[in-house]
């Protein structure tokens, strides 16, 4: 039997939305009965990346909120995802399978285990990437 988490948390910057968005909050809401989701706001993805998202911060939020399987949407502020857990009181993460076995992840994974909230790897849909769309929009 597939454990079936309360509460879930994902973030990421969902800039030029794209099926791989969707499927990680398919695959998400499939393991919790409520999602939250944490979009990146545009300061932070400029001190992070140094460029700004196509698409700004309150569109993104807009339509992350609107997909059927996201019940809540709050900004991502900094990088501290272990906080914002503890503070919506979520007992699982889910993140991509592409950040498994990092060494920010690794910690993560021994943070989050202190309180009680598990780390579950989603797996990533290839051949798509916000990265790979802005490209092709160079082109």
């Amino acid at each position: 039997m597939i454990k079936k988490y309360k509460k879930g948390y994902t973030s990421g910057v969902y800039d030029l939305f794209h099926i791989g968005h969707l499927n990680i909050f398919r695959r998400a809401k499939e393991k919790c009965d409520y999602l939250v989701v944490g979009v990146t706001t545009d300061e932070l993805c400029y001190s992070r990346k140094n460029k700004l998202p196509i698409i700004p911060f309150g569109e993104r939020k807009e339509i992350v909120a609107a997909i059927k399987y996201v019940d809540e949407v709050v900004p991502q502020e900094n990088m501290d995802k272990f906080t914002k857990v503890k503070e919506l009181g979520c007992d699982v993460v889910f993140v991509g399978s592409d950040w498994q076995n990092t060494d920010a992840w690794i910690k993560y994974e021994k943070e989050f285990s202190k309180i009680g909230v598990d780390v579950v790897y989603l797996s990533h849909t290839d051949g798509i990437s916000s990265t790979i769309l802005r490209d092709k929009l160079k082109k």
